[in-house]
């Protein structure tokens, strides 16, 4: 009797405990299935925010080389009272869509939650450091603005000198080097002079003044900083660069010598400054910032000009820094 009960008792327990691995293995599955729902959910929704966030950035920049489209029928001097430079603060998309009246898709959290903004930068406003060589050789003229703007910022002479010879080097297609060492790639982009033996602290500072473009250009007097304008030309002060700025936001310049009577300037000066610098820009970039409810895109493209032509020659998208963002905040 003894030994029925202890083996009924047994029993119980072992009931018991397959009862709780069933419930166990049950709850394992329900919990790996529902992880395996809530992940194909995350990854449908951040694949949808990444389409609607390329369609939105694309549609940005087709506005964009529309502007500048139309900016190019009325042939004339490009200055910052135009259309395509003034810059679009942050604009909840839903406010277009409302504005649609063909639209009948109910505007969901993704569009309510969506923030576009961007502007359109003068690249001609900034010095062009592929305009130090031309064919093979360094430009004076354009050596000689380089070394200004150096002397302005405080930098060594001497890392001219390294950037303007490795640009050489890195532009020589000639075939004639072959037996020297490697040449440095020809940079794309400012933050690339690196590659020409330029320091990093060194290229941060050139930064807010230069550009790399593709063709030799000239320096937009309607557009370029006082900096910029003082390094473009030989023997002016950063007084008469200032005063340049002020004079072309009351009129702005239509040929270079209208700049030359706003300060009264001799003949020479700006006849030496003749290939330097100009009032008319065919490279711009465009800048667009997508806040999409949590995330936050931004694209840059660099676009040409050629009459009613707008070529994109290069684009990039990506996520803004962090550090950079916080930095941006504290200096508003």
């Amino acid at each position: 009797m003894k030994a029925r009960r202890i083996r009924q008792s047994a029993q119980r327990g072992a009931a018991l405990l397959a009862a709780m691995l069933t419930v166990a293995l049950v709850a394992t599955f329900a919990a790996a299935s529902l992880w395996q729902q809530w992940r194909s959910v995350e990854v449908e929704a951040a694949e949808r925010a990444r389409v609607q966030s390329a369609w939105v950035l694309t549609g940005a920049l087709d506005w964009a080389r529309l502007l500048l489209r139309e900016d190019g029928r009325t042939p004339g001097p490009d200055h910052l009272g135009e259309p395509w430079a003034i810059p679009l603060q942050d604009a909840r998309l839903s406010s277009f869509l409302a504005a649609d009246s063909n639209n009948t898709a109910n505007a969901g959290p993704e569009v309510l939650e969506a923030f576009l903004s961007g502007q359109i930068i003068d690249l001609q406003s900034l010095l062009n450091v592929n305009s130090l060589i031309d064919n093979g050789k360094q430009s004076d003229n354009d050596v000689r603005a380089f070394e200004r703007l150096f002397e302005r910022l405080g930098l060594p002479p001497a890392q001219l000198d390294r950037m303007v010879e490795n640009l050489r080097f890195a532009s020589d297609t000639s075939g004639s080097n072959q037996s020297a060492p490697m040449a440095p790639l020809v940079p794309q982009r400012p933050e690339e002079l690196v590659w020409l033996g330029l320091p990093t602290a060194t290229v941060a500072a050139l930064q807010p003044y230069i550009t790399v473009l593709p063709a030799h250009t000239t320096v937009n007097l309607n557009t370029a900083s006082p900096e910029v304008i003082y390094a473009s030309i030989d023997g002016l002060s950063m007084a008469d660069a200032q005063r340049l700025v002020a004079a072309r936001e009351r009129s702005p310049f239509k040929t270079p010598a209208d700049a030359q009577l706003a300060i009264g300037a001799p003949d020479t000066m700006f006849a030496q400054g003749q290939g330097i610098v100009g009032v008319a820009s065919n490279f711009f970039e465009v800048r667009a910032r997508l806040r999409l409810d949590q995330l936050i895109l931004e694209e840059r493209s660099v676009v040409r000009r050629n009459g009613m032509e707008v070529t994109t020659l290069q684009r990039e998208r990506g996520i803004p820094d962090p550090t950079a963002l916080s930095q941006a905040a504290l200096k508003r």
